[in-house]
């Protein structure tokens, strides 16, 4: 089969990308510097820029299914990907697999997160969405500074639970999805195989790193100004310190069996994330 990765060099991107090789598919993978990718077998890199939504749609023409996600750090969702649905649904796609996140179906249609969903499922184009939990991977790359420098995972979290999710999980489940007809036009939320708290993943990275790493319950305030000195535009800290709100009332906390329905395994638990990341913290 050939399929079209939006985002190829990010986290799910580039981990679904492995997932569809390994099944013998051909992948054409989207990236604002494709001349720099690695060059494989049945990989072909492609322009795309979520600053021109409207540049390399076309590659949509060569493919069978897509794979769509919007960046990390951008909030208007919909202005990003409705080029790309609408060219899907012009050369008639057999299918479209779009990531976006936990509570979304919640959301008034006019948030774009929401609204593009909204747009995919009146497509006539065969869908699923997908809608993962915080990811596990945040320890490592969105909250690693405060970590490597303080030994703190400064979050606003509270004691609520979370039933965070492997982004390894997110990329085998979008695999599937992409490549069988068994769960056609179905949206699922996406979590971890269990609920935990910050303190609790302060006491995994301790242990993996033999460093002691603490958690810190910072105010809101802090976490949006913090999150704008590490470069993440002014909406998209205002967006991160409102869903970070919900976690703390406990909306982050279900769990959902989703990952074992569509990929036959169990979820990557957060002691095994840890374990194979534990280099990043020590």
């Amino acid at each position: 089969m050939k399929v079209f990765v939006y985002g190829g060099s990010g986290l799910v991107g580039g981990h679904l990308i492995k997932e569809l090789q390994t099944k013998g598919h051909e992948v054409w993978a989207g990236s604002r510097k494709p001349d720099s990718q690695k060059k494989e077998t049945n990989l072909h890199w492609v322009y795309t820029d979520s600053k021109e939504p409207n540049k390399g749609v076309e590659i949509l023409e060569s493919v069978d299914v897509a794979f769509f996600l919007s960046p990390p750090g951008e909030t208007n969702q919909y202005e990003i990907l409705s080029p790309w649905i609408q060219k899907a649904k012009q050369v008639g796609l057999k299918k479209i697999v779009l990531m976006t996140a936990m509570g979304v179906e919640h959301a008034p249609p006019e948030v774009p997160f929401r609204k593009t969903e909204l747009l995919l499922e009146g497509s006539g184009i065969p869908w699923n969405i997908i809608r993962p939990n915080w990811f596990m991977q945040n320890f490592h790359t969105f909250w690693i500074a405060g970590i490597k420098q303080d030994g703190k995972i400064y979050f606003p979290g509270g004691t609520a639970n979370v039933s965070f999710i492997d982004a390894r999980d997110i990329a085998s489940v979008a695999s599937v999805l992409l490549t069988t007809i068994d769960f056609q036009n179905q949206a699922f939320t996406l979590t971890g195989k269990e609920s935990i708290n910050h303190s609790l993943v302060a006491k995994h990275l301790s242990s993996v790193s033999k460093k002691n790493i603490e958690y810190v319950d910072v105010e809101p305030k802090v976490f949006e100004s913090s999150l704008v000195s590490a470069g993440l535009s002014k909406d998209y800290a205002a967006f991160l310190v409102m869903i970070a709100g919900a976690l703390k009332e406990g909306h982050a906390a279900p769990i959902v069996d989703s990952v074992k329905t569509i990929t036959g395994k169990e979820p990557i638990s957060f002691q095994t994330y840890a374990e194979d990341h534990a280099n990043a913290w020590k």
